[in-house]
Parts: structure tokens; C-alpha cells; sequence
């Protein structure tokens, strides 16, 4: 009989008899491993732990302690998942399915109506009656001709038949359910003891919002119970800090479909906190020598096609509107071409550089409909946006300065977990990118050699840069255990070309600014949902929609008092409410504590005779007496110290970093 080679992952080669499986090649090497192994991974496609390996190349072993391994368990979960499905509804058709790192999905079409939550856990308990019978998974390989004649009346499973390149095809099928695809699936069912049905959500077949909807059901599953409980612990605390939520209880915003999908509506309280961000974020750029604007939403389509924006990102623009005189008008989805005409209206010298220009600009990107989500993936967006023109020999100063305002505004938001990532461009994918070798290796090594200087710790990235050059992305870890970039410093040397923008030297010649694009904290609608997932609603008090809400003990007798109070902290500038309700005291209480205030102060006839407040700070149940005007001093040091736990500046330790 003929032999294969199998290379492990440590560089080693062993022969083996071709046919042999992937539990036959763990036992060789050690029982302890053959009683983990669930698959085989065979020059990089997964093949089950019993199938016969008939050629040479890469190969691994994936156990249950392996990433992949929890994938195989998944996928098997999937099976499962649609043979009881099989079992229940005999009329019911499949769509995609896929097991990842966060779980499994199988997608669904019933005639008799969609699956809907309520019936998650009669389908659980038919799960569980298939993975009790264990009866084995059986595989066969068959002709597509075959498979396409099986599947004719799924019209989901005919599209992906015919989508697949091959003419054999493997099939796993248990009882009736019959499914197909490279994939590797358990050879038992018994350890799939440990999994749960999470939830049910309207997904287009393949993605498309021109095709039909079907119903995504969604799950995992994991070899070891504690893991489970563990997982699902972590899912309620994500569910209790999605920003949508969170959104809907507070009152800050709600997007509704049937007047303009991904477009928020701000609520007054939702307001108030995007109001102070942009406040505190157009006090910090304009003392830090930038100069605010505003420019249309609105550009003459040229614009877009001098910068290159039309030809690299048109799939994300709105269709041009056609004015009927020839000119075609775009809504702008980022403002650089703008920021651009502000700096070309005026003939500019050395002396003036670096110039800076920042702006909350209102954008539009063309999003479809399945890729909306709460204000984190919307269509009309304001973008905290700036850009600096400047001369070559200014980049490295300006680079720290930007990096150290950046720096300096996370701290007070109390962002602290954030790496920095130096994006570079992909030299192959020569669509995507500007194609000017000698202009891409300047502004890289120039970015490069910023942060060297800097001495900040950073990780490479390529194909993550913009398409007209390189940038430094900020990347954040979000509350819902994710990461996106918050900030970006990106260097161009190219529109600056495309626009001829000029500056006049200290030789009275022309020369050509470098353009610095930089992002503090992104746009008005994801910041803010971030916030909202990182503070759980619970905001610091100088961002807190209502900062203090006063409630009297007796309308009739403490109104007054309470008015009082208010209209001294409002004097301050502290946001107060008061709650003068016809209902019961701890009725009031509760709901100040629901919406999450920082501060509610109770007063009665104590605290009138005394001039004093009784304080309850959110999350505590003891109240303490405090006068007055103490209280009111300690809250204007809380506001004005970004609520921090201490008053030290956060400057000392930002310029220790990046001195250092």
C-alpha cells in the first residue's frame, strides 16, 4: 500500500499508509492526545477525525482545547441544530450556516411562519433528545448532479450547491437532515452536552436586502460546563451594556425605519451628552491652535473625483443629484475636499504654517440596510475632523502635538485601554491605493520614525491605511469586548498634488504642504455609543445628562427649598432636575436611581431648618447630610476635574510617556 508524508506543525515528518484518519495518526503519538482530538487540519482544510487522509502535506491535530477545536464542536452544534429543526418542521429550508469564536448560526425559512424566540426552548429540548440518541453523523461524498436532485426543493441549498466548484461533494446526514460542505463535524455527539440557544434575528439571504429574509438562529456551545456559565455571564453583562439599550432606557436617542433607517433621532438627555462632547472637544482643538468652520454638506462632484474619493470609495457615497445645468452635487462622506477650498481660498506663507483648520462636519455614507446598528453604523454621521498644513520639517513636531492632545482627551474620558497601530498600504492591491511607490515609502518612514522618536510601543499593519496614504490608528477595546479605532493621525502627500495647494517659502518660491488628517475621537454617534457601553449608562458626572435631581420630602412645604436649590446649582452651571411629582418619596428615589443620576438630594424639614441636603450618590443605599453649599462645591469640582478620583493632571504622566 502507498504511503503519505504528514508534516506537523513543529517541522517534523512522519510516513504513514495512505487512508489512514486523523484518530489513527493520535494514537501513534499518544493516547492522551487521541481521547482530546475532534479533527484533523490537512494543508489547511479540515477534514473529520475518521475521514482517510490520502495525500501528503501540512497537517495538525485539533483538540478540545484548541480554538478550532471549540469551532468543530460548534459546527457539529449547527448540525444539530437543523436536524432537530428537521424533526420538528418537516416543511422548513436552510440557508448559511457558520460556527466561529462567538458561537454558531444556522439561517431558516418556515412556510407556516418564521422561528420566533418563544420557541428557542422547545427547540433546545429537541437538540437535546438527538445528542442523548447519539447516534453517529454519517458521511458520504456523492455527484453534484445527485446532491442538486436531492435539494431541488430548497431553493437556499440548490443556490448553494450550484455556488460550490467540484463535482463530488461530501454530505453528512443524520436521519433526515442532510447537510453538505467541507466542514468536520464530532465523531460522537456526546460531548455536546454544554450548549445554549441564544437568540433569533431577520438575516438576508447572503447578505443581500434584495433578497428574502430569513431567520438566523443563533447559539453556542462549549466542552466544559463552567466555560458555558462563564460565556453566558459575559453575554448578559454585553446585553446590559448594548448602547441600544441602554439608549431606548435612558430616552438619549431611537432611530425608527419608517421615517429614515440609520438615521437617530437625539432625545433631549441623548442631546445633552453629545453637547458637552463637542463642547469639550471644540475647547480642546481651538486651544491647541485650531481654527473652527463650518462648510457644506454638499460638493460639486468634481471635488470628489480630483481627490480620488469617487473612484476609491464610490460604493459608500450617495448618488450624485443631478441639478439639470450640468452640475452634479454629492452629500460629502468626509469633509477633506472641504477643509481643502478653506485652505486654498487664501494665498498662504511659511509663517503662517502649520495652519489648522477642525470642524464637527455632518456626513453621509451609503450603508445598506443589514449593516445598521444604534448610532455605531448609521448614514448621516458628524465627524470631530481636522486637518493641518504644514511643511515637511513640521510633520515630527506636529505628530507629538496631535498625539499628545489625543492622549490627553482619553484620559479624561478615562480610556485606557488603547494600542497603537501604524497602517500601511498593501503594495499589491494597486485598485485600492494611490499608486506612487516613492510617496508611499516617504510618509510610512516618516510615520515610522515619529513614533520611534516617541518611543511608544506600536504594531505594523498592512493594507489598513487609507487609499491616498499611511496613518496612525488608535485602537480601543470596547466594553462589549471588541476593538475599533477611536483616533487616526493619517500623513498625505498626495491630495495636496491633486489640488495644487501651494504655500510660498522663506526663498519666495512655491512649495507644496504635506496634509496631516487627523480624528480625536471619531464621530458624535459611535463616540458617544461607546461611552454609553464603557460607563453602562452610568455616566460621570460632566457628562451626565441630569447631574442632580432634588426631591421634596412635602410639596407644600419644601418646594420652595427645592426651587431654591435649583436655581443656585443652575447658576453654576450644573444640570439640575427636580421632581415635583404627586407621588411617593422612594417611588422617586427609585426611578433617580433607574435613570442612572449621579447625585439626588432629598430635603425635608431638616435640611430647610439646617440649610443642608441629604445626598444619595448613585450606586451607594446610604444617604449622608451635607450643607448645602459644600454639596454644591464638591459637584462643580467633580464636573470640572472630568470626574476623576483624583485632582492631578493628567499632563505629567502623558508627557512622561511620550518623552520618555
Amino acid at each position: 500500500m502507498s504511503e503519505i508524508t504528514l508534516t506537523f506543525p513543529d517541522n517534523s515528518e512522519r510516513h504513514f499508509e495512505a487512508g489512514t484518519t486523523t484518530l489513527s495518526v493520535a494514537k501513534s503519538l499518544a493516547s492522551s492526545l487521541a481521547k482530546k482530538a475532534v479533527a484533523g487540519k490537512l494543508n489547511g482544510t479540515l477534514v473529520d477525525i475518521e475521514q482517510p487522509l490520502t495525500q501528503d502535506g501540512h497537517f495538525q491535530i485539533l483538540t478540545s482545547d484548541d480554538d478550532e477545536g471549540q469551532a468543530v464542536l460548534r459546527d457539529t452544534a449547527a448540525f444539530v441544530l437543523g436536524a432537530a429543526l428537521k424533526k420538528l418542521h418537516k416543511d422548513i429550508h436552510f440557508g448559511e450556516h457558520e460556527a466561529n469564536d462567538d458561537g454558531f448560526y444556522l439561517d431558516t425559512d418556515r412556510a407556516a411562519g418564521q422561528v420566533a424566540v418563544n420557541e428557542l426552548p422547545e427547540i433546545k429540548k429537541a437538540m437535546s433528545k438527538v445528542i442523548s440518541a447519539n447516534q453517529p453523523i454519517e458521511r458520504r461524498v456523492v455527484d453534484k448532479t445527485d446532491l442538486l436532485a436531492e435539494f431541488k426543493d430548497d431553493p437556499y441549498q440548490e443556490s448553494l450547491i450550484n455556488a460550490l466548484d467540484a463535482v463530488q461533494i461530501a454530505v453528512y446526514q443524520l436521519g433526515d437532515y442532510v447537510s453538505f460542505g467541507d466542514r468536520a463535524l464530532l465523531k460522537s455527539l456526546a460531548p455536546l452536552k454544554h450548549f445554549e440557544l441564544l437568540s433569533v434575528a431577520g438575516a438576508y439571504w447572503q447578505g443581500k436586502s434584495s433578497n428574502p429574509m430569513l431567520q438566523r438562529i443563533y447559539g453556542t456551545a462549549f466542552f466544559k460546563a463552567a466555560d458555558l456559565e462563564a460565556d453566558l455571564k459575559r453575554r448578559e453583562e454585553i446585553k446590559e451594556r448594548d448602547h441600544r439599550t441602554i439608549g431606548r432606557d435612558l430616552d438619549l436617542f431611537f432611530v425608527d425605519p419608517e421615517v429614515g433607517a440609520g438615521l437617530p433621532y437625539w432625545m433631549p438627555n441623548g442631546a445633552t451628552i453629545r453637547r458637552v462632547v463637542e463642547r469639550y472637544i471644540i475647547d480642546k482643538e481651538v486651544a491647541n491652535g485650531y481654527q473652527h468652520v463650518y462648510t457644506p454638506v454638499l460638493m460639486n462632484l468634481n471635488a470628489y473625483k480630483t481627490s480620488g474619493h469617487w473612484a476609491h470609495y464610490r460604493e459608500d457615497m450617495f448618488p450624485p443629484m443631478d441639478m439639470g445645468d450640468g452640475e452634479f452635487l454629492e452629500l460629502r462622506p468626509m469633509n477633506c475636499p472641504s477643509h481643502i477650498q478653506i485652505y486654498n481660498h487664501h494665498n498662504r506663507s511659511y509663517r503662517e504654517l502649520p495652519i489648522r483648520i477642525a470642524e464637527l462636519g455632518m456626513m453621509h455614507r451609503y450603508e445598506k440596510s443589514g449593516a445598521l446598528s444604534g448610532l455605531q453604523r448609521v448614514r448621516e454621521m458628524t465627524l470631530n475632523d481636522g486637518h493641518t498644513f504644514l511643511a515637511p520639517e513640521q510633520i515630527q513636531d506636529e505628530f507629538k502635538s496631535v498625539l499628545k492632545m489625543m492622549m490627553e482627551v482619553y484620559d479624561d474620558f478615562n480610556i485606557t485601554d488603547y494600542t497603537f497601530r501604524l497602517s500601511y498600504r498593501d503594495p499589491a492591491n494597486t485598485e485600492k491605493y494611490f499608486d506612487d511607490d516613492e510617496m508611499w515609502n516617504n510618509a510610512q518612514t516618516m510615520l515610522k520614525q515619529a513614533m520611534d522618536d516617541l518611543g511608544l510601543d506600536y504594531y505594523e499593519a498592512e493594507g489598513e491605511a487609507a487609499f491616498y496614504g499611511p496613518k496612525l490608528d488608535v485602537q480601543t477595546k470596547t466594553a462589549m469586548g471588541g476593538e475599533e479605532t477611536m483616533s487616526t493621525i493619517q500623513l498625505d502627500f498626495m491630495l495636496p498634488e491633486k489640488f495644487q495647494l501651494t504655500y510660498t517659502g522663506a526663498d519666495g518660491q512655491e512649495h507644496r504642504p504635506v496634509m496631516m488628517h487627523r480624528g480625536i475621537v471619531g464621530t458624535m454617534e459611535r463616540f458617544t455609543a461607546y461611552l454609553m457601553e464603557m460607563y453602562k449608562g452610568a455616566f460621570p458626572t460632566w457628562l451626565a445628562p441630569v447631574q442632580v435631581e432634588v426631591i421634596p420630602v412635602n410639596l407644600d412645604l419644601h418646594t420652595d427649598y427645592v426651587k431654591s436649590i435649583q436655581k443656585q446649582m443652575a447658576a453654576k452651571g450644573l444640570r439640575v432636575k427636580t421632581d415635583l411629582r404627586n407621588e411617593k418619596m422612594g417611588y422617586k428615589i427609585r426611578e433617580a436611581q433607574t435613570q442612572k443620576v449621579p447625585y439626588t438630594l432629598v430635603v425635608g424639614d431638616q435640611e430647610l431648618a439646617d440649610q443642608t441636603v441629604s445626598v444619595r450618590r448613585y450606586g451607594e443605599k446610604d444617604a449622608t447630610h451635607e450643607p448645602l453649599k459644600e454639596f454644591i462645591e464638591s459637584v462643580e469640582a467633580d464636573v470640572n476635574n472630568y470626574s476623576r478620583t483624583t485632582a492631578t493632571s493628567a499632563n505629567s504622566s502623558i508627557e512622561a510617556k511620550l518623552d520618555k
